[in-house]
């Protein structure tokens, strides 16, 4: 395990030890919500590389009935959509044990993502927030959530000063129109992970930590720079 001022690494040998280790990590973060609150939200990240770590998660003893999952980003696609993370947590997380976890989703059936932002903003704001886990992704350009470069509303979602708590975003390498948490709602969390997978996405972030070119100033950096406890890295190759 290796630390700095604002992330700790853990480095597993395969994809699977990772997940398990991850979930159970997750899971704790819950129960100790369940135990202090009687209740614990956690918010998730979509992708590829969540699946095997979301299905351990469904398999973690605790009361999932008194659990809240939402989603850190979410594209305006239907659920049914193969590119939805609603579909994704349905069909890998949301079984076994965690069945009866209450699933908020990110996407409502509005037209567009701004038309439906007042709706969604609603559902946050009724979490009992702040989230005892955040699991974040990281993309090869230094995304997280859906901070991307070039976003129409990047620079709010990244103010760390600012009220909001989701907003839309759009973004020339995001494809779908989308919908995030912002940055406060995700670095207010008791408990913040950065999930990744392969030699490319720890260059990545080498990268980030060292402040190296483009991503000196990527969306990930803000995260690191502003995190009020240390960040927690999962990664294998």
């Amino acid at each position: 395990m290796a630390a700095s001022t604002n992330y700790i690494e853990q480095v597993f040998d395969s994809a699977a030890t990772l997940a398990n280790a991850l979930a159970q990590s997750v899971a704790d973060d819950l129960r100790r919500g369940l135990s202090a609150r009687n209740t614990a939200v956690l918010a998730l990240s979509g992708g590829t590389t969540p699946r095997e770590f979301l299905r351990e998660l469904s398999q973690q003893a605790l009361d999932w009935s008194r659990v809240t999952v939402t989603l850190v980003d979410e594209r305006w696609v239907g659920p049914d959509d193969e590119r939805s993370n609603a579909r994704l947590l349905r069909e890998n997380l949301l079984k076994n044990r965690a069945t009866n976890a209450l699933f908020v989703p990110l996407y409502c059936d509005a037209p567009d993502p701004e038309t439906g932002l007042p709706r969604i903003a609603a559902r946050i704001a009724a979490l009992p927030l702040p989230f005892d886990a955040v699991v974040l992704g990281l993309g090869e350009d230094g995304h997280t959530a859906s901070f991307f470069p070039g976003g129409d509303h990047l620079a709010h979602a990244l103010d760390v000063h600012g009220t909001a708590q989701v907003l839309s975003m759009r973004a020339p390498d995001a494809g779908e129109p989308r919908i995030t948490l912002s940055m406060p709602t995700v670095l207010n969390a008791r408990a913040v992970y950065l999930h990744i997978q392969g030699d490319k996405k720890r260059a990545v972030l080498a990268q980030v930590v060292a402040a190296q070119g483009a991503l000196a100033t990527s969306p990930m950096r803000v995260v690191l720079d502003h995190a009020t406890s240390p960040i927690q890295v999962f990664w294998c190759a």
